[in-house]
Parts: C-alpha cells; structure tokens; sequence
C-alpha cells in the first residue's frame, strides 16, 4: 500500500445489485484505523401487519450522490479523525433479508466510527432523495420516510 491509497476517501454507489458487506469492509479499512462501524439496512417482511414481499427503490441518481457527498463533508467536520467513509445504496427490487442500504466507516477509535455511521444512515433517510415502494401481496404503498425534512410540510 502507498501513501496515496490511505488517504480519506468517500466511496459512494446507487445500483440495482446485490450488495456486499465484504465489499464494502474492503473499501474503508486501513492500516491506521482499529475501527470499522457498518450499519445494514434490510428488507424486512411486515410492515404494520401486512405481509413485505419485497421493497422497489428509485432515485434521481445525481442529486442523491451530491446529497450523501454533502453528508460525507458534514462527517468529516464533525468527527476529524474519520479515515473512509463509504456509502452504498440499492435501487430496483430487494428482496426480504437482502440489503437495501450498507454504510460503513473507518476511524482510529470505534466513538468516531459508531457516531459517524449513526449520524449518516439518519441523515441519508432525512434528506437523501431516494423513494422507496413496500410491495404487499394484493397492493403496494410509496414509503415517506419519517425522518426526511419534507415529510413535515403541509400538504
């Protein structure tokens, strides 16, 4: 490894595969970091008793990265010490039990790392546009996250 290859580094990608938490764990861990916090997001089965047969994902990919960018900046400033951060997101079809979302993080000490990984994965819901449809077995609903900052605006 050269000097180059250690220095902070975002890695951000929005597609329609499978992700990989191997992948991922490969991108941010370093020789000068004892920590790596990932967060997994996963489809689950139930939504308010109704049976999730799988979730649909869409973004309008240029303005979700320019957003997780912006988040990224924002970890930098608040936690210094922060080596990589990468952020992966699926669109298109995800099954129950596969993963929609991986964040990960790498830092010198895990405090760092845990509240960097926390503070992305909240801020990406509140402000990433990305838009999210649970399909049910007879219907199908577009998700708002709580979280995100127009869900408050009167409709």
């Amino acid at each position: 490894m050269n000097e180059s290859d250690n220095e902070p580094k975002d890695f951000i990608k929005l597609n329609n595969e499978k992700l990989s938490t191997d992948e991922i764990m490969e991108l941010v861990v370093s020789p000068c970091c004892g920590a790596v916090s990932l967060f997994i997001g996963t489809t689950r089965n139930n939504f308010a008793g109704k049976k999730v047969i799988h979730l649909e994902y869409e973004a309008y990919a240029p303005m979700a990265e320019a957003e997780i960018k912006k988040i990224c900046r924002d970890v930098r400033q608040k936690w210094p010490s922060v080596r990589h951060i990468a952020v992966q997101h699926r669109l298109g079809l995800v099954p129950v039990t596969e993963a929609s979302v991986i964040v990960a993080v790498s830092s010198p000490h895990r405090v760092a790392s845990l509240e960097a990984v926390q503070y992305c994965i909240n801020t990406l819901k509140a402000t990433v546009p990305i838009w999210k449809k649970e399909i049910y077995e007879s219907e199908y609903s577009w998700k708002e996250n709580k979280e995100c900052f127009w869900a408050d605006v009167e409709k």
